[in-house]
Formats: C-alpha cells, structure tokens, sequence
C-alpha cells in the first residue's frame, strides 16, 4: 500500500474483477478480526441481502450491520489496477504500508502485515487440538 492509501491488488486478479464488476468494488470493515473485506459489487449486493434479513432486535445482528454497512465504502479499480483505501478504515484496521492481501473465493481481506503474521501463527498452532488430532473442520476436508 502506498503513502495515500492506494492499494494495488495482484495483476492475475484484475481482469476477472473487470470482467466481473467492471472493477467496481465495495471495501468495508471485518468486524471480528479488525481486517478489511473488499467485495465486487455483485457479491456485496448479495452480502447487504443477507444483513437485511438479520433482525433489528438481536443486539449481535444490528452491531454487525451497524460495523459492516456503517464502513461500506465504494471504491474502482483504477488504470494500475489500485483502491484507495480511506484513512478512517486504514486506521481501524491498523494498517500501513505493509499489508497482506489474502483471497477469500467471494472477497479479498486485508491485513496488517504483523498482525496477520501474529493471527496467522495463532491459529496454525490451534489447527491441531491439545490431543495432537487436527480440528473436525479439516478432518471434513479430503486431501
């Protein structure tokens, strides 16, 4: 990420995101980890769906529609295939120039580079419970 804030995303990305939404993106805030999510409009459209349908009542729902609405932001590609990032979502999400930009199949997220690392080693260590056997999660995936 550069001194303004732009962010390039990876040049294998960029014509699918072209082709998809014509490069327009959504960026909002991850309330649970502190990251960055950025959606193509389309997807976001399906997302913003899904928080209508979360009742108003539950405290849960409505702080979660309040973290990920209340932060939506549009954004484009630009020609070198960068967002710009505002500086109210940079600092929640703490981060600077050093970020991690991780595939999500639906989204990308958007991380401090040294609280992914931390995060990251965190739950490689959770992968495998105290018994030593890998989490139920992985056991339903075949390798």
């Amino acid at each position: 990420m550069d001194a303004k804030g732009r962010l390039a995303l990876p040049a294998r990305y960029r014509e699918r995101i072209q082709e998809t939404c014509s490069g327009a993106l959504v960026v909002t805030l991850n309330p649970r980890d502190l990251c960055l999510w950025i959606y193509p409009l389309p997807e976001w459209a399906l997302i913003d769906e899904k928080l209508n349908q979360l009742p108003d009542f539950d405290r849960q729902s409505r702080r979660t529609k309040q973290m990920m609405r209340g932060y939506a932001l549009d954004c484009e590609l630009d020609s070198q295939g960068r967002i710009l990032l505002s500086q109210e979502l940079r600092s929640i999400a703490g981060l600077d120039r050093r970020v991690v930009l991780l595939g999500q199949g639906n989204k990308f997220e958007v991380w401090d580079e040294e609280r992914w690392t931390r995060e990251r080693d965190e739950w490689i260590a959770d992968i495998e419970g105290s018994d030593g056997q890998p989490a139920a999660a992985l056991e339903s995936l075949s390798f």
